[in-house]
């Protein structure tokens, strides 16, 4: 069976979307386990929960072995990493191992809103400063630049003038929470080509 690892850093709403896409049968393959890089997470409630595996690997306690701890934890043990909602900058030979294996949810339309440090409400708060009419999310692989990966799946989100970053996110958020599962199926099912940075979907 397909296996998967999510990486997240807090509450862990994108790794439920996929928890609840995997127990209605609508993603057939496996949570191998939860990585959070950051200790009481309440994504790590969410796992035990549901009985999957998880594993604490922080910044904080690894520093540059981080990238490398996650590796020791997940090669030959799972078909892809998801990124969701986390915070951490991967590196070294983790990227190069699981190259076209690994991906990430951002919640703007990359190329917009993107980058190191922009990350959270930050992301909403750049959105509605700038003025745009409409966000949305990113489902991307990932690559050695932060948001810089081919693109999988994108969601447009329209932008209020009465909204604030938290309204926006809100919304946001519950787009997240389809397309994420939708691109991890894609991949599962081989539907997803990588062409000079680009993806094609084959149908």
């Amino acid at each position: 069976m397909f296996k998967i690892a999510v990486l997240v850093s807090g509450g862990g709403t994108d790794f439920q979307s996929i928890i609840d896409a995997v127990e209605s049968g609508k993603l057939n393959c496996k949570i191998e386990m939860l990585i959070s890089s950051k200790e009481g997470a309440f994504a790590i409630d969410r796992a035990k929960k549901h009985g999957i595996n998880y594993h604490v690997v922080s910044k904080k306690e690894f520093g540059a072995e981080q990238s490398n701890k996650i590796l020791e934890l997940t090669e030959g043990k799972v078909d892809l990493i998801v990124l969701a909602g986390c915070l951490s900058i991967l590196n070294g030979e983790l990227l190069n191992r699981f190259s076209n294996k690994m991906i990430n949810i951002h919640p703007a339309l990359i190329p917009s809103f993107c980058g190191d440090g922009m990350y959270g409400l930050k992301v909403h708060a750049a959105a509605i400063e700038k003025g745009v009419r409409f966000s949305g999310c990113t489902v991307h692989f990932v690559n050695n630049e932060v948001d810089g990966g081919a693109i999988i799946l994108q969601e447009v989100v329209p932008v209020y003038f009465e909204d604030n970053a938290e309204s926006l996110q809100k919304r946001i958020l519950e787009e997240e929470h389809k397309i994420l599962p939708k691109a991890i199926k894609l991949i599962l099912e081989k539907k997803v080509k990588i062409i000079d940075n680009r993806v094609k979907i084959e149908e």
